[in-house]
């Protein structure tokens, strides 16, 4: 499934899923949409598979991948993957399935944290990539 198809999480026991929302002391850097463990998860842009890692050093069972594109790198954490490092990924295509967060995180709502950062590492609001105005914004 494409992200710009899928519903943002909404608050829930863990918090709200919505970019800029408190989390604490920082602010949460995505967009979380909310999708049920196994729905397979599409590219969000076309361009390359620069990383496949672990958004925990505590726990290695949850995965995310990144996709580079026009100078940024496109994040989706909770995703186990169905591609590899390098591979070149049109946007709608499968880059894995999403995965239960339920065992971390009683209560929360299971879903993709969706991310952008551009080439100097500072955060980006994935909103306008999410409601189709696409990328990059102009």
């Amino acid at each position: 499934m494409q992200l710009h198809k899928m519903k943002a999480r909404k608050c829930d026991f863990q918090g709200c899923g919505h970019y800029g929302a408190s989390r604490g002391s920082r602010t949460h850097n995505g967009v979380d949409l909310a999708c049920m463990a196994g729905t397979l998860v599409g590219s969000p842009v076309s361009g390359m598979v620069s990383k496949i890692g672990y958004p925990y050093a505590d726990d290695l069972s949850f995965r995310y991948v990144e996709v580079e594109s026009q100078g940024y790198a496109f994040r989706m954490f909770y995703v186990d993957p169905l591609v590899s490092e390098g591979q070149q990924v049109n946007r709608g295509d499968i880059l894995g399935a999403c995965q239960s967060l339920m065992q971390r995180y009683p209560g929360i709502t299971d879903h993709v944290h969706f991310e952008i950062k551009d080439d100097h590492g500072d955060y980006v609001d994935p909103t306008p990539v999410l409601i189709g105005q696409g990328w990059p914004r102009g």
